[in-house]
């Protein structure tokens, strides 16, 4: 094998450990118990029913578009980041014949949190059980625009091991969705994803570390910055990821303890350059499948959708009670590029 050869083999080993990233919680996340406490006058228009049915017709477009590994279709039940991510999964797995196994979305669930807003558009949480295979369970975030559209599926976030999450009212009464300027919180729902966007982008050094309690998210994703740097620096190369924050992309509901369960788009690029005149190649099955037919130069960009579920406590929280919490993730190459 090539001395560049090598170096791509190694750098594949670590892009699938990148790969792997979330995927790690496969034991299930607790699930928020529900609450019976009255709170509002007003009653949802959905129903637990109508929830399962809506749900049911998202994930038959899914299941149909996995069979045929086609993205025919999707449009009409998926929107934002999720569509992204299974357009960029289904590519992935056209050209390697598999579907990602963390791609599995079950249909049996554990607990749906119901808007009980007037008016659109509306939000719609609802956590399933575990795979067949064991993963985490999946927050799902669903959403319709208007009343003459069909809902449609705008996220999914794994479940951490061991993430706790807010209670919220039973379906029948409801919960109130949140908004970006949400107060009485130990900080506004906008403000949270913009610090943990820094966080993201800083490390350590960030003047928000102390605000967050650590996550898995985070921890694997130091864990693959520094291993990829150990090889970037022996061959002279450097690589660098990136955070910003999705504009209007995130989804709040407001549970029964006064904090906010918070679903975030934060988009990021990871690029390498390769050194001494070497070219920066794809580094796993995805990134080839995505690069296709373009030709490697020395650098390599890499796009990223990143979804991130996090809880804020309300305001007056002490203690280890008041940092913001990330509670679920995902992460989904979806676009290769060289510079």
């Amino acid at each position: 094998m090539t001395r560049k050869g090598t170096i791509a083999a190694k750098l594949t080993a670590l892009v699938l450990s990148a790969g792997m990233l979330v995927s790690l919680a496969a034991c299930e996340g607790q699930v928020p118990k529900t609450s019976t406490a009255e709170s509002a006058d007003r009653t949802p228009d959905l129903t637990v029913a109508q929830e399962k049915k809506i749900r049911t017709s998202i994930l038959d477009v899914i299941d149909a578009a996995n069979q045929s590994k086609s993205t025919d279709g999707l449009d009409a039940r998926l929107t934002g980041p999720q569509l992204e991510v299974r357009v960029s999964e289904l590519a992935i797995a056209q050209a390697t014949g598999t579907l990602d196994a963390k791609a599995a979305i079950p249909r049996k669930i554990t607990q749906t949190v119901i808007p009980v807003d007037d008016g659109w558009p509306r939000t719609v949480f609802t956590i399933t059980t575990t795979t067949e295979d064991q993963q985490s369970k999946r927050l799902l975030v669903m959403t319709q625009d208007s009343a003459r559209q069909n809902y449609k599926l705008w996220g999914v976030a794994r479940l951490f091991q061991g993430a706790k999450l807010p209670k919220f009212e039973v379906p029948k009464l409801g919960t109130e969705m949140g908004t970006a300027k949400d107060a009485k919180l130990v900080a506004t729902p906008a403000d949270a994803v913009a610090w943990y966007t820094d966080l993201l982008n800083n490390g350590d050094s960030s003047k928000y570390k102390d605000k967050f309690a650590d996550d898995l998210f985070r921890s694997d994703l130091q864990k693959l910055d520094a291993t990829v740097q150990q090889g970037m620096e022996a061959n002279k190369g450097t690589q660098e990821q990136e955070f910003t924050v999705a504009k209007d992309q995130l989804k709040i509901m407001r549970s029964t303890d006064g904090g906010d369960l918070v679903v975030a788009r934060i988009d990021s690029t990871w690029t390498r350059q390769a050194g001494e005149g070497r070219e920066s190649l794809p580094a796993s099955d995805a990134e080839k499948a995505l690069f296709g037919d373009g030709k490697a130069t020395s650098t390599m960009k890499v796009t990223y959708v990143n979804v991130i579920a996090m809880y804020i406590p309300p305001a007056g929280s002490t203690g280890a009670a008041a940092k913001i919490t990330a509670v679920g993730a995902e992460r989904q190459p979806v676009k290769v590029e060289a510079l």
